[in-house]
């Protein structure tokens, strides 16, 4: 049984089964309850269980105004739980930087007559750096920039000549070269031609000669000392010279081993060459070359631009240029970078 006022026809009960006998449907909330509906304007003398037609669609239409009151407002609406809005989703934590990859292993491509320097400072380096392993490959520059040039994993490049180092810097396949060291040319001599040679102006009386080929620096530098010295002992020197030439090497260490080996009379290197020949070297005599005819080699070094291990060229490339390095070179017989050269560098006008 429920029971609300109104303000029109006063206290109304309704029985809820009745609305429900009308056809109305009755929300469970308020099922079992009893809707009264009692009003001043009933008349008394009407029977109490039998209402008139009028009467009848008015009690429909009473009952069905108090049910919507009911189900829509006038008991407190039941709503299904909203769900919690979900919580921003948190943003992704930055992946972590690339460690770099353990650098274990350098590899240097060095001119033929770095050899003996750079295998000692290659001993240091290793010392320094427990567990690295330094490949070193000692070839005429030529061939060395070749390699490059096709593919090779390189990590510096020590040229014996500006030439080759400022083409490789030309196609990006170097970066920053920086003069190292200065070597300067002398004329060995077998022991059985000793004799007959006494300085440069007696190499058209030898027999054999072997020199560099044109491509390879000390080929480059033996073609421009011959030059100048026809300046000074005339025009047709280089010619006669040349026409005595019975090989032409590849790099710098095979002149000198034709040379000891008594297979050709004399030939061009560099000096560091000649102060490094231990087997042979009595049969080997030096021979300097004029100051206003010869050159200076210069040597740059370099890290490659696509380096494989660029920590470790670095490495190599400021152990070069410090104290000790330079203490290397020198023993070897290299010129410090900054020294003033009595000869005129590779590349210099003829001294007239």
């Amino acid at each position: 049984m429920f029971t609300r006022r109104s303000p029109v026809l006063g206290q109304i009960q309704i029985d809820l089964s009745m609305a429900q006998g009308f056809g109305f449907v009755v929300p469970a909330r308020v099922r079992g309850n009893t809707l009264r509906i009692s009003s001043s304007r009933a008349s008394a003398t009407e029977p109490k269980n039998k209402p008139a037609a009028g009467q009848s669609v008015f009690v429909r239409a009473l009952i069905l105004s108090t049910f919507l009151l009911l189900a829509c407002g006038g008991a407190k609406q039941e709503s299904a739980p909203v769900p919690p809005a979900p919580a921003p989703a948190a943003a992704p934590e930055p992946a972590p930087a690339p460690v770099p990859a353990k650098e274990e292993q350098l590899v240097v491509f060095a001119a033929a007559s770095l050899r003996d320097a750079f295998t000692t400072l290659s001993d240091a380096f290793k010392a320094a750096n427990s567990g690295i392993t330094v490949t070193l490959n000692f070839a005429g520059t030529q061939e060395l920039r070749t390699q490059l040039e096709q593919g090779a994993q390189v990590d510096v490049f020590a040229s014996a000549d500006q030439k080759h180092m400022g083409e490789l810097l030309k196609a990006g396949r170097v970066k920053d070269p920086a003069l190292f060291a200065r070597n300067e040319p002398v004329i060995v001599v077998a022991k059985e031609s000793a004799k007959k040679l006494k300085g440069i102006a007696d190499l058209p009386k030898l027999k054999k000669l072997v020199i560099g080929v044109p491509e390879v620096p000390i080929g480059r530098y033996t073609l421009q000392i011959l030059d100048r010295a026809s300046e000074k002992f005339g025009e047709k020197f280089a010619e006669q010279t040349l026409a005595k030439v019975v090989s032409r090497e590849l790099n710098v260490r095979q002149v000198l081993a034709k040379v000891s080996l008594g297979e050709a009379d004399a030939g061009i290197v560099y000096r560091t060459d000649a102060l490094s020949l231990k087997e042979g070297k009595e049969n080997v005599t030096v021979v300097d070359i004029p100051p206003d005819i010869n050159v200076i080699a210069e040597y740059p070094i370099a890290v490659v631009t696509d380096a494989p291990h660029p920590r470790l060229a670095e490495q190599w490339v400021k152990l070069v240029q410090s104290e000790l390095g330079q203490r290397a070179l020198q023993s070897a017989g290299f010129l410090p970078p900054g020294e003033p050269a009595a000869a005129a560098p590779s590349g210099a006008a003829p001294a007239k």
